[in-house]
C-alpha cells in the first residue's frame, strides 16, 4: 500500500485533521460526511466496519448516529486519535478500534451490515483483492470513494507525498463485478479538487464551493468531477 510509513508517523497522525480539515478543508469534511450519511441511512442499530478509519472522523459521526461500529486501521497513532475523539464525545461504548490489515480482516463472513472505506482506494496498487475482502465480511453494503482519472486531480497527483491511484468509472464497475458486487448508487463531486480547497481561508473556500456545485450540476461538470462516492451491494446468491 502506498505511503504506509508516512501514514503511520506520529507527527502525521497528530496534525492530520488540522492540516486537511481546517479552514477550507471543512468544505471537504462536510461533503464527505453528507455522502456517507446519505449512503448508509438509516444508521440506527447498523453493524458497521470502517476500514482505514484514520483519526475516526466517520467512526465518531456514525457512532453518534446510533451505529455499532468497528474502526480498523494499520496506524497505531491514527487509532489513538480516534479513541480520544470517541471518549471526548462520550460514545466509546458504541465503538471498538482495532489495528489490522485490510487485506486480512479478522472477522467471519457476513459479519457486518455495511463496510465503509473512505480515502482508501487511491492508496491501492491492486484494489480488487482488498475489495473482495471487504465484500467477504459484509452482509449487504460497501461504501467507498475514488479519485477520478478524467478530472483536474491528474494535474497534481504526482506532487502528493504518496501519489494517488486514479480510476475511471469503467474501472470501478469492473472492480465491483470482479468482487461479486453490484452498483446501487453513485455521486460525483468536486470539479475543483480537494487540494485547492485546503489552501484557502474558510470564507473564500465556501465561495468557490458555491461555484463548484453549480458547475457540478451540469453534465460536463459531473463528467470531470474529481471524486466519486460509490454505494455497492453484495450479490444475493441464494
Amino acid at each position: 500500500m502506498k505511503g504506509q510509513d508516512w501514514y503511520q508517523a506520529d507527527d502525521v497522525a497528530e496534525q492530520y485533521d488540522d492540516i486537511r480539515f481546517a479552514d477550507g478543508g471543512r468544505v471537504i469534511d462536510r461533503r464527505e460526511k453528507e455522502a456517507v450519511l446519505s449512503s448508509l441511512a438509516p444508521i440506527e442499530g447498523k453493524r458497521v466496519l470502517e476500514v482505514a478509519c484514520g483519526t475516526g472522523r466517520f467512526t465518531t459521526m456514525l457512532a453518534d448516529q446510533g451505529a455499532d461500529i468497528v474502526g480498523l486501521d494499520i496506524s497505531r497513532e491514527m487509532l489513538e486519535q480516534g479513541r480520544r475523539k470517541v471518549r471526548d464525545a462520550g460514545i466509546d461504548d458504541h465503538v471498538e478500534f482495532l489495528r489490522g490489515d485490510a487485506s486480512r480482516l479478522p472477522f467471519p463472513d457476513d459479519h457486518f451490515d455495511t463496510v465503509l472505506a473512505m480515502r482508501f482506494f487511491h492508496l491501492m496498487d491492486d484494489p480488487i483483492p482488498f475489495l473482495s475482502e471487504l465484500a467477504r465480511v459484509s452482509a449487504d453494503q460497501i461504501v467507498f470513494d475514488t479519485f477520478n482519472r478524467r478530472s483536474a486531480r491528474v494535474l497534481y497527483t504526482w506532487l502528493l507525498p504518496m501519489g494517488s491511484r486514479l480510476y475511471s468509472e469503467d474501472q470501478v464497475v469492473s472492480m465491483l463485478s470482479a468482487a461479486d458486487l453490484s452498483l446501487a448508487g453513485e455521486q460525483h463531486d468536486f470539479v475543483l479538487p480537494y487540494g485547492f480547497y485546503r489552501n484557502l481561508p474558510g470564507a473564500v473556500a465556501r465561495g468557490f464551493r458555491v461555484v463548484d456545485e453549480a458547475i457540478g450540476r451540469t453534465i460536463p461538470g459531473d463528467y470531470v468531477a474529481s471524486v466519486s462516492y460509490w454505494d455497492a451491494r453484495v450479490s444475493d446468491d441464494e
